[in-house]
C-alpha cells in the first residue's frame, strides 16, 4: 500500500513539473513568435553584421538567446536558434562565442539588401592593393570591432612593409597613413607604434571620431576589448567618458603622431605602388592606407522648409544644455530615442518624437523598454505615422495621417542617418557593391566573406 501511494505521489509530482515545463515552453515560443512578427515589420533584414545559424549542428540549448545584450535578435523555434531580429545585430558575437557546438558564425549582409558595401578580403584589403579599410566603414557596427580589426590590419601591414620597403626605398615615405581617429583608427595608430612603423593618423576633425560627439554617459562597450600598448580593459562596459579617459592616457604616454583638421579630398595610386593622399592643409605620400572613416558621412536631411533654422541640428553632444523648451526629435532609431530621452530629463523641456513608421521596430532592448516607461509617464510624446513639412521660428508642423498639425517649438534635432562616403570610395578606385557574405555563396565568396570578431 505504501509502494502504490509512494509510486502515485511520483507519478503526480513527474506530471506537475512536466506541465510546468511544457507552459514554460509554450509561453517561450510564444514570445519568439510574437518577436518574429515584430521583426517582420522590418522588410530589410539585417543592416550588416548578423549571426548565422548552421541548423545541421543546432541543439536547441538556447545559450545563444540569453547572452545577447541586444534582447531578441535570436529565439528558439521548434527547437532550434532562429533570427527574429536581426537588423538588432550590431556585432557582440557573443552568441557565436557561447554556442557549446560552434553552430553560430557572424557573416554580413544578405545581398538582397542592396546595400553598397566595399568589397573586402579577410584582411580588410579592398580592391585597391594596400588600401584597407576597418571599422564601421566595412559594414561591421561596434567599437569592440573597430579596434580589433584595427589591430589585426596593420599586422598585415607590418608583414608586408619590409618587401615594400625593399622594393621602392625611400627614407620619407609613410608606412602607413591612417585616416580617422576614432576606435579603429586609434587601435591601428597604437599598433603601428608596436611594430615601430612610420605612420600618420589624420582627422577631419578631433580625436574620438563619432565616439566624441555622442551624449554623456552612452554606454560604448559592453564587452571586453584589448587595446594595443594599453591592454585589456578592466571594466566590461565602458561609457564615453570611460573610453575617451582610456584613448587619453595611453596617447599622451606614446608618440602618437596625429594631425587633426584635414579631410582628405583625393588619394591616388601611382605607377610605382605609391598612395598620394591631398587632403585641404597638404599632400603625404605613403606605402598603405588605412581608412577608418566611419560610414556615417554627413548627416542626411529631410529637404523640409526651414530645414536651414539655427535651431534644427542633426547631432546632440550635451543634453544639459537645454532646459524649458519645446523639442522636436525626428527619427525612430536609438539615437533617436536616446536623444529624447536625454532632453526628457532636463528641468521643464517637453519633448516631442515624430516617426514614419506606425511603431518603434528597430530598437535594442533596452532602449526599447526606457522609451515605453518615459512615453508611459509622459515624459516624451510620441506621434506615430507622421513627417515634419515646415519648420519656423516658434513651431514644428507635421502631416500626421495626412493632416496638418502644428506645435510650439525652440529646437528641432533630426536622425536620419547619414550619406555613406560611398561616392568617395568609388573616386577612389575602391570596389563598392552587394557583397554575399553568407554561407550560400561560392566556397570563395565564403573564404573572403567570414568575418571573425
Amino acid at each position: 500500500m505504501n509502494n502504490l501511494v509512494g509510486l502515485l505521489i511520483a507519478v503526480i509530482v513527474t506530471m506537475f513539473f512536466v506541465r510546468r515545463y511544457l507552459k514554460k515552453q509554450k509561453e517561450r515560443e510564444a514570445r519568439a513568435h510574437e518577436a518574429v512578427k515584430k521583426g517582420s515589420l522590418r522588410s530589410d533584414g539585417p543592416r550588416s553584421q548578423h549571426p548565422h545559424i548552421d541548423t545541421t549542428h543546432c541543439i536547441g540549448c538556447a545559450t545563444c538567446t540569453t547572452v545577447c545584450p541586444e534582447g531578441d535578435v535570436l529565439a528558439i523555434l521548434a527547437g532550434q536558434a532562429v533570427i527574429v531580429n536581426g537588423y538588432k545585430c550590431i556585432g557582440h558575437s557573443l552568441c557565436a562565442e557561447a554556442c557549446p557546438v560552434g553552430a553560430i558564425t557572424m557573416v554580413m549582409a544578405n545581398p538582397s539588401m542592396g546595400a553598397d558595401m566595399p568589397h573586402l578580403t579577410p584582411e580588410y584589403e579592398t580592391s585597391v592593393s594596400n588600401m584597407f579599410i576597418v571599422g564601421e566603414l566595412g559594414g561591421l557596427a561596434l567599437i569592440k570591432n573597430a579596434v580589433n580589426q584595427g589591430r589585426d590590419c596593420i599586422d598585415t601591414i607590418a608583414m608586408r612593409i619590409p618587401g615594400l620597403r625593399g622594393a621602392r626605398p625611400a627614407p620619407d615615405l609613410l608606412d602607413a597613413l591612417i585616416v580617422g581617429a576614432g576606435p579603429g583608427g586609434i587601435s591601428a595608430s597604437l599598433r603601428a607604434i608596436e611594430r615601430k612603423l612610420n605612420y600618420l593618423t589624420i582627422d577631419e576633425s578631433e580625436i574620438g571620431g563619432t565616439v566624441a560627439k555622442y551624449p554623456r554617459q552612452k554606454l560604448v562597450l559592453t564587452s571586453p576589448v584589448e587595446l594595443p600598448i594599453y591592454g585589456k580593459f578592466r571594466k566590461t562596459e565602458l561609457s564615453k567618458e570611460d573610453l575617451l579617459s582610456v584613448w587619453n592616457e595611453v596617447l599622451h604616454k606614446v608618440d602618437f603622431k596625429f594631425r587633426g583638421g584635414e579631410k582628405v579630398e583625393e588619394i591616388k595610386k601611382g605607377g610605382d605602388g605609391i598612395f598620394d593622399v591631398v587632403t585641404a592643409k597638404g599632400q603625404y605620400r605613403a606605402r598603405t592606407v588605412v581608412l577608418a572613416i566611419g560610414k556615417g558621412g554627413s548627416p542626411r536631411k529631410l529637404g523640409v522648409k526651414g530645414e536651414e533654422l539655427p535651431k534644427v541640428m542633426y547631432r546632440l553632444i550635451e543634453t544639459d544644455h537645454y532646459v524649458n523648451k519645446n523639442i522636436l526629435i525626428v527619427g525612430g532609431g536609438d539615437s533617436a530615442v536616446e536623444a529624447a530621452m536625454g532632453l526628457a530629463h532636463q528641468i521643464g523641456n517637453k519633448v516631442t518624437v515624430s516617426y514614419r513608421k506606425e511603431c518603434f521596430t528597430r530598437l535594442k532592448d533596452r532602449n526599447e523598454k526606457r522609451m515605453e516607461e518615459s512615453m508611459r509617464k509622459g515624459k516624451i510624446q510620441v506621434i506615430f505615422n507622421s513627417n515634419p513639412v515646415e519648420f519656423t521660428e516658434k513651431s514644428a508642423i507635421l502631416d500626421v495621417g495626412g493632416k496638418l498639425q502644428e506645435i510650439p517649438n525652440d529646437f528641432v534635432w533630426i536622425f536620419a542617418g547619414g550619406e555613406a562616403p560611398t561616392a568617395f570610395l568609388k573616386k577612389i578606385g575602391v570596389q563598392v557593391g552587394m557583397r554575399d557574405m553568407t554561407t550560400e555563396g561560392s566556397s570563395e565568396a565564403k573564404q573572403s566573406a567570414l568575418v571573425h570578431v
